[in-house]
C-alpha cells in the first residue's frame, strides 16, 4: 500500500471510529506527513517496505534535531507512528509492526499554572463589569458577553471547546449546566451565583440582539455578527482581558480550568469530586492538582511556622 494512502486510511479511522477532535487529527496528520516525506527521501514508497531499523532511525534523527524538539512533541510523534502501524496490522493490511520496539520518551510532569483568587477577580473585572454594578448598564454588549464567558469558564472548570459548544438549553434548573466533553461524554456541573447572574444578564440584554444579526442557532455564546463564538475567539477574549488586567504570565482558557481545580482543592474539595467536575476519565489525571496544593501548603508552612526554617 502506498504511504499516503495508508496515512489517509488511518486518519479516516481515527476521525470516524474513534471520534478524535479536529485538533488532534490535525496534529497526527502533521506528524505523519513528516514521516512519509522522510521515508520517501530514503527510497521507501510502500508501507510494507518500512522496517524496524527505518522507524528507529527516523525517531533518533528527529530527537537529535536542532533545536531539540520538546519531549511532548517527540512523544506525540512516536504515538502517531505507532498508531499508524498498529492500525494497519490490526486491519490485516500488513503482517508486521515495524514500530513495535519504540519506547515513548519520558516527558517531564509539568504542574499546571493557576492564578490566585485575586488575579481571577482582576481578570473577570477586566473582561466586563459585574452584573448589578454601577458600570453594568452602560457596558458594551461584547463586554457583557465576555464577562459571562469568563465567569462560566471559571465557575465550571470546563474546557473552552465545551463552553463554546453549549446551547442555551444546556442550562438545567438554572444552577446546573449540561456539558459534553471528550468522546461526547456528558456530565452535569453546578454553576455558582456569580456566573448565573452574568449569564442571565447576557441572555436577557445582549444575546437576542446578537442572534438577530445571524442565522438561527441554539448556541449560547455568539459573535458580534450572530454566528456561534469560536474557540479561537474565546482565546482572544481571554488574552485581551489578561492584558487589561496587567497579568504578565501566559493566561489561556486552560489557565481558568487549572485555577478552578486548584482553588477547589485548596478549599477542601475531594479529589474525586474535582475529577467528576473536570470530566477526567481517571483520577490520576486530576491528582496532578494535589501537587499544586501541596506546594502552596508547603509555602504557607515555611512562612508561618516559627521552627520551619533554620535562623
Amino acid at each position: 500500500m502506498e504511504l499516503e494512502r495508508a496515512v489517509e486510511t488511518y486518519l479516516r479511522h481515527v476521525a470516524l471510529e474513534r471520534g478524535l477532535s479536529d485538533h488532534t487529527i490535525a496534529a497526527y496528520r502533521r506528524d505523519l506527513v513528516v514521516y512519509v516525506e522522510w521515508l520517501r527521501a530514503r527510497g521507501t514508497a510502500e508501507i510494507e517496505a518500512v522496517t524496524p531499523a527505518l522507524v528507529t532511525e527516523f525517531v533518533a534523527e528527529r530527537a537529535a534535531a536542532e533545536p531539540p524538539p520538546a519531549a511532548s512533541s517527540l512523544a506525540r510523534l512516536q504515538s502517531s507512528v505507532r498508531g499508524l502501524h498498529r492500525f494497519l496490522v490490526r486491519e490485516g493490511r500488513v503482517d508486521d509492526d515495524p514500530s513495535g520496539r519504540l519506547r515513548p520518551p519520558k516527558t517531564p510532569r509539568r504542574l499546571p499554572k493557576a492564578l490566585t483568587i485575586s488575579q481571577v477577580e482582576d481578570l473577570l473585572d477586566a473582561a466586563g463589569p459585574a452584573p448589578g454594578s454601577s458600570d453594568a448598564s452602560a457596558a458594551e454588549p461584547a463586554a457583557v458577553r465576555d464577562r459571562a464567558l469568563l465567569e462560566l469558564l471559571y465557575a465550571t472548570g470546563a474546557r473552552v471547546s465545551e463552553i463554546v459548544h453549549l446551547d442555551v438549553d444546556d442550562t438545567v434548573h438554572g444552577d446546573l449546566l449540561r456539558v459534553r466533553g471528550k468522546g461526547d461524554k456528558e456530565r452535569v456541573v453546578p454553576v455558582g451565583s456569580y456566573a448565573r447572574a452574568a449569564i442571565e444578564a447576557y441572555l436577557t440584554r445582549i444575546r437576542p440582539a446578537l442572534a438577530a444579526k445571524g442565522r438561527a442557532t441554539p448556541r449560547l455564546f455568539l459573535g458580534v455578527r450572530g454566528a456561534p463564538l469560536s474557540r479561537q475567539s474565546a482565546w482572544l477574549i481571554i488574552q485581551a482581558a489578561a492584558e487589561r488586567a496587567g497579568l504578565t504570565a501566559h493566561v489561556s482558557p486552560h489557565t481558568l480550568r487549572h485555577s478552578f481545580a486548584t482553588h477547589l482543592l485548596q478549599g477542601g474539595a475531594d479529589v474525586r469530586v474535582v475529577q467528576e467536575l473536570l470530566g477526567h476519565a481517571s483520577v490520576a489525571t486530576t491528582q496532578i492538582y494535589t501537587h499544586v496544593t501541596a506546594d502552596a501548603l508547603r509555602d504557607v508552612y515555611a512562612t508561618a511556622h516559627p521552627r520551619a526554617r533554620a535562623r
